[in-house]
């Protein structure tokens, strides 16, 4: 039996699907960028890679060395192709120019190239989150390409996936036609399509937040928590388990893989901060894929692919995953 490796089903959408051929190029040179990072990370202490570069991102986050390294990755293997008109990313300050020796085309890349990064040092499974938006018509306009360009809302995409480096390296896909997931296989150098269709769990026993902030959620967040934690014997009527990792991607991919709710909510601490996860990097291409599995996100108010952005590394707070949890603490919020 063959097997289907990425390039042949994106050659099978572009036929059936009628996927743009320039998209279905994009998608490759993405997925081999990740491959590198897969790489790259896989080497750890081997590779001198692991620790701080000593600077902060825009964010005021700690630099990792994975994080600049793989971010120069996904710059380089993108910018020469002739596919894109622009880049973003979660660790530069502002938009990323085609270099004006290469051809432009008709899409935007938005990525967060290592999530999870803090992580890195202690073996812990991180990831590359990749979204991917239709440049806007500019009107013959020269010049740089401005912040507004990317500032489209989640429904707007038209690709999103990412790349989890754990114990098997998976690339996870939708081209708004559902969710495939590839593994690569590292003695071919192909991602192979192992995971067909994929469906979170309408309901579900798991749930994922960092409890350690619990002092700081508004009301419905602890209200709702608190039930999750009464079992058995509360209104919920059913024993829940916690799992925690830290990394968006490696708590995304199980909740993908297996069903549960991922909640990174608002909490008092900084009021000028709404959430912690970016819009843009994380929390778009996110929930893209989990409602094309399916699932549900909201951002405690709202679905969050309705949000119109602002600013290129907008906040947001983030509950996805399984519908009638995610419905469940969404209501509480609107109450």
């Amino acid at each position: 039996m063959s097997r289907i490796t990425l390039s042949r089903y994106l050659i099978e959408q572009t036929r059936s699907n009628n996927t743009p051929a320039d998209l279905r190029f994009l998608i490759e040179v993405v997925a081999r960028a990740c491959k590198e990072i897969s790489h790259t990370v896989s080497k750890g202490a081997l590779g001198g890679v692991l620790g701080s570069m000593g600077t902060e991102n825009i964010q005021g986050e700690i630099q990792k060395k994975l994080d600049v390294l793989s971010n120069d990755i996904l710059l380089e293997a993108n910018e020469w192709g002739g596919h894109l008109a622009g880049m973003a990313s979660e660790e530069m300050d502002n938009a990323y120019q085609i270099p004006g020796k290469y051809p432009k085309g008709a899409y935007l890349l938005v990525f967060d190239p290592l999530d999870g990064s803090s992580n890195i040092d202690v073996n812990v499974s991180v990831g590359t989150i990749f979204s991917v938006l239709r440049c806007p018509e500019r009107n013959g306009a020269e010049g740089d390409l401005g912040e507004e360009a990317f500032l489209q809302p989640g429904t707007e995409q038209v690709a999103a996936g990412y790349a989890v480096y754990g114990p098997q390296t998976m690339l996870m896909l939708t081209l708004g036609n559902g969710v495939k997931g590839f593994t690569l296989d590292r003695e071919l150098g192909s991602f192979i399509l192992t995971h067909d269709n994929i469906q979170v769990p309408e309901q579900t026993k798991e749930f994922a937040i960092n409890m350690s902030n619990q002092r700081h959620w508004d009301a419905p967040v602890s209200r709702y928590v608190d039930e999750l934690l009464a079992g058995k014997t509360g209104p919920l009527g059913k024993d829940y388990n916690m799992r925690w990792v830290a990394s968006m991607v490696a708590d995304v991919h199980r909740i993908l893989t297996r069903g549960g709710l991922f909640m990174y909510p608002r909490d008092s601490r900084d009021p000028s901060m709404p959430g912690k996860l970016r819009l843009m990097y994380e929390a778009n291409p996110m929930s893209f894929i989990i409602e094309q599995a399916g699932g549900a996100a909201t951002d405690g108010q709202q679905r969050i692919l309705d949000i119109q952005p602002t600013s290129l590394h907008q906040r947001v707070p983030v509950f996805l995953g399984s519908k009638e949890e995610v419905a469940r603490v969404t209501a509480y919020h609107q109450e």
